[in-house]
């Protein structure tokens, strides 16, 4: 049970002093949420109250099965994004369609969640590379902040993921800004950057929330016009059935694909992150798909929308002190108690502030510095991030994604249907061998082609390979007596594989020229025996190293000879 259960592997070693650290990690965390919550919901285009019933189900269910016990769950910037992405692809208007709409989300993007947990198929986000998530998250974290103007500047600006289109709008209805609304906004940001600047701990939303609040309720007269949430409803989320509109489930499929996969990267990244040495439990991939999937899942059913890991959030509960799960528990007796109590206070809470919290929120989802280190280091990736951040920001959130993951795949492709291939030669007075290329001093046998395939030899690059070979050999022209495949970087070999070396086998015989394999491993080796190399080649051309084998050659081997003539005349005839 401890294996699927993770809370039971510390529940029964907890003791006073964890509870004292976890619950001010919970009650620092649940305090931060309540602004981030109302605000992120504005970000999926939710009332502000669905924001509040996301922390809830979600932290509870993470908490009991998560692995990680700094990782706080809820509702974040990117997931919300995603969600508002996923209700303006469809073609319906009012409120009660548009929270179905993202209630469904967060049952499809559990149920996706969970089952990739259950099959341990978590491997599958390996196919979204770094590079296109850096370029992914830079842009819609843009898009994010962009579509914030509407609140920051007091303008009634269209929401859109292409940010050409917001720009645009703005520079066009630039003499509209409310000023009023654009001045707090400005000082509730400085004021976010100043307590950031003196100390990390220092609850800076909750700050200027408060402060937004008071001098809303208190001097309403002198801000005319700026907008305000107005009424919050107060009470727990009820159970409900999701809406389940199958034209919808079809429409929306493609987003809660995209957003169980950005937040499953986001929780095993920043609980990786936090990880240390003397955490009880390690970060597990594939349960942490079964705790957040699980965890939307049953949020759905209290009206959650899609949750998962806060990098804002989690930081602060790490700093806190937060030691284990139990942590969340207190967040969410903070949450509980706000919605029952508490929820009329933010009636007077200015949208520009929550704007402004949004927006210093995300700076740090921009990563100029990963572009500017790959521009250093890999040009390819580089130019991967690139795209994925302009096709993002030009076409839109869903776009972006669908071409990062098209670039990680064709990326995948590429690199395995043309891998890297080392001619090797001895360095002097030695039994080792090395790459001709980057060692000035081998030595190189003039009747010996020594080759190391430095991937999983398979369909996608037999043909490569078999090109490649007849490349160097013929470089090396009529002295070339011997090739020998070094298999040391082969991890795999299929049939086609096995195919092209059977009929290369055959071809270079009828040329005069043997080969020899060396440092095969025993998976490879198992496929060349069912497929007739090795009884082909004779076991004795089979070889541990490449010393051993050129040893074998310049030596000479009598029988060895005899047979390979033997064979030469049987392919020619």
């Amino acid at each position: 049970m401890k294996k699927y259960i993770p809370i039971l592997q510390w529940i029964s070693k907890y003791n006073q002093t964890l509870l004292k650290q976890d619950a001010l990690a919970g009650i620092t965390v649940g305090i931060v949420l309540i602004p981030q919550g109302i605000a992120y919901a504005l970000i999926a285009g939710l009332p502000p109250i669905y924001g509040l019933y996301t922390a809830l189900i979600p932290q509870v269910v993470y908490a009991v099965l998560g692995t990680s016990p700094k990782v706080a769950v809820g509702p974040v910037a990117m997931d919300s994004l995603l969600v508002a992405a996923g209700i303006a692809s469809i073609a319906t208007t009012g409120t009660e369609n548009t929270i179905a709409i993202a209630i469904l989300l967060a049952f499809m993007v559990g149920l996706t969640q969970f089952l990739l947990g259950v099959f341990r198929l978590g491997f599958v986000v390996n196919f979204l590379s770094k590079p296109v998530i850096s370029g992914f998250t830079s842009a819609a974290a843009m898009i994010i902040g962009i579509n914030q103007f509407q609140n920051f500047f007091g303008i009634l600006i269209p929401r859109s993921n292409r940010v050409h289109e917001v720009v645009l709008y703005l520079i066009k209805e630039i003499n509209t800004i409310h000023w009023q609304t654009f001045g707090l906004g400005a000082v509730a940001m400085l004021l976010l950057f100043v307590f950031k600047r003196i100390h990390k701990s220092i609850p800076g939303p909750l700050i200027i929330v408060v402060f937004g609040i008071l001098l809303l309720k208190y001097f309403n007269n002198s801000f005319d016009g700026v907008a305000i949430i107005k009424e919050i409803p107060s009470g727990l989320p009820v159970f409900g059935v999701p809406d389940f509109d199958v034209q919808q489930f079809s429409e929306i499929v493609g987003i809660a694909l995209t957003i169980a996969m950005i937040g499953f990267l986001e929780t095993v990244s920043i609980g990786k992150s936090l990880e240390s040495n003397e955490d009880i439990i390690q970060v597990k991939p594939n349960q942490e798909l079964i705790a957040i999937g699980l965890g939307n899942i049953l949020g759905s059913f209290f009206k959650s929308y899609p949750a998962t890991a806060s990098f804002s959030r989690s930081a602060v509960n790490h700093d806190a002190g937060a030691k284990t799960g139990m942590a969340a528990f207190f967040s969410v007796a903070i949450l509980i108690a706000v919605l029952l109590f508490l929820t009329p206070i933010f009636y007077f809470l200015p949208k520009t502030i929550l704007a402004a919290i949004i927006i210093v929120s995300i700076l740090k989802l921009i990563d100029f510095k990963e572009a500017v280190r790959l521009w250093k280091w890999n040009k390819i990736d580089f130019w991967m991030l690139l795209v994925t951040f302009v096709g993002t920001l030009s076409f839109g959130i869903k776009e972006g994604i669908s071409l990062g993951v098209g670039l990680s795949l064709l990326m995948v492709i590429f690199r395995t249907s043309k891998p890297h291939i080392a001619v090797l030669g001895r360095i002097p007075n030695t039994q080792f061998f090395r790459n001709v290329n980057r060692f000035d001093d081998v030595e190189v046998h003039p009747e010996v082609l020594i080759v190391r395939f430095d991937s999983h030899l398979y369909f996608a690059n037999t043909d490569y390979f078999r090109e490649q070979l007849n490349v160097l050999s013929q470089e090396k022209g009529t002295a070339l007596k011997l090739i020998i495949i070094d298999g040391e970087c082969i991890n795999g070999l299929d049939s086609t594989g096995a195919t092209m070396w059977n009929n290369r086998i055959d071809y270079y015989a009828q040329q005069g020229v043997k080969i020899y394999f060396t440092n095969v491993k025993g998976p490879v080796r198992d496929a060349m025996t069912k497929a007739g190399i090795i009884e082909k080649i004779g076991i004795e051309n089979c070889f541990m190293s490449n010393a051993g084998a050129m040893s074998f050659y310049e030596t000479g081997n009598r029988e060895s000879q005899q047979k390979f003539s033997s064979y030469i005349e049987q392919a020619n005839d």
